[in-house]
């Protein structure tokens, strides 16, 4: 049977709830605002955070993200290296985190300037 002939054979009633529905769903979803994205330092330094507290928790795997996550936003933030660096160091990267180290130093230094 055909997607239109199987609709043709549904009861008026359920047709007309579907559509309703639909119709409250997206009138809801109207309604509701998007909040504009953050700007790269805001989102950056929420990602630094975040970072921060799966760093402290001992997810050192999740920590090491969030900090990559922040060096992608902003590749200009030395904490976010040095965050990197040192969620690398403690899963055992020690070749990666030194990598993080020298270019947070790098950018650290650059800022200074």
């Amino acid at each position: 049977m055909t997607h239109a002939r199987a609709l043709a054979h549904r009861p008026l009633a359920c047709r007309l709830a579907v559509g309703l529905a639909l119709i409250a769903c997206l009138a809801g979803c109207a309604r509701h605002k998007v909040s504009p994205p953050p700007d790269a330092a805001t989102h950056a330094q929420q990602l630094l955070e975040a970072g921060n507290a799966a760093y402290q928790a001992g997810d050192y795997r999740l920590a090491a993200r969030r900090y990559g996550a922040a060096a992608v936003v902003r590749s200009d933030d030395p904490a976010a290296y040095y965050g990197l660096g040192m969620a690398l160091a403690k899963l055992g990267r020690d070749e990666d985190a030194r990598t993080a180290y020298a270019r947070a130093r790098m950018l650290a230094q650059r800022q200074q300037q």
